[in-house]
């Protein structure tokens, strides 16, 4: 069964959020959550994990610019920003803390999702199938990697990698991510499921023996960078230098 790409709408306006729904159904897409809060558009992130997200500035329990920042503590997934508000100052701050879009209500909902296309297109995770139906594309390539839509299954230099589940957890949180700094905390709670706390040599463990497997150098690593009482940041295209 073909997967589709997951969208979350986080709107008060229930008519909207139809209106949104039935413009993305008609362009492809069925797979399509929504949340008219910002305590629900999280609970709703995290239980759906979707590929996209469109989401009000305003909200009955706060501004969503406080959503998206949660959210991009933990993920890099397209924000597309919905407000009333026209002034340029407030398109400036939805983009400089992390949405990658700003629309301005009203707006043309055929215009919505031809920009909720675009975003998922440039994320990797977008394609057509000849039934017109929107589908999450079959593999995901970041430099030398692939990594297959189930996340099952990483390649380097279309070379199958044979690595752990955890590994390949691991390399799957870093493609979404790349060259972005990702936290020790955030790292095991997203593979691992567990809070971090005493999981510090757990994680490093198995940083190493990722590095083993990608790395040309795994001593001096050049894909799985550490930053120093940071995290570690995936570059890539730094084997390529």
């Amino acid at each position: 069964m073909v997967k589709q790409p997951r969208i979350l709408i986080v709107d008060d306006e229930q008519d909207l959020c139809q209106l949104m729904k039935t413009s993305l159904t008609k362009e492809g897409f069925s797979d399509i959550e929504t949340a008219a809060s910002i305590e629900e558009g999280w609970n709703k992130f995290q239980a759906f994990e979707p590929n996209l997200i469109i989401l009000d500035v305003m909200l009955p329990d706060g501004e969503g610019y406080d959503l998206c920042k949660k959210i991009r503590e933990v993920s890099r997934i397209p924000i597309l920003f919905l407000s009333a508000k026209s002034d340029e100052v407030d398109k400036i701050l939805g983009l400089a803390i992390g949405g990658d879009d700003y629309i301005t209500k009203p707006f043309s909902p055929k215009e919505m999702a031809y920009r909720v296309k675009a975003q998922l297109r440039r994320a990797g995770v977008y394609a057509i199938e000849a039934t017109g139906q929107a589908a999450i594309a079959k593999s995901t390539v970041v430099g030398p990697f692939e990594i297959n839509s189930d996340e099952t299954e990483v390649k380097k230099d279309g070379h199958v990698l044979e690595l752990t589940a955890k590994e390949v957890g691991l390399m799957a949180l870093f493609m979404r991510n790349p060259n972005q700094i990702l936290s020790k905390k955030t790292l095991f709670q997203k593979v691992w499921g567990e809070d971090f706390y005493g999981a510090d040599n757990t994680l490093m463990v198995h940083i190493r023996r990722l590095r083993e497997k990608i790395e040309d150098i795994p001593s001096n690593p050049a894909y799985i960078l550490t930053v120093k009482g940071l995290g570690y940041r995936f570059v890539p295209t730094n084997g390529n230098r």
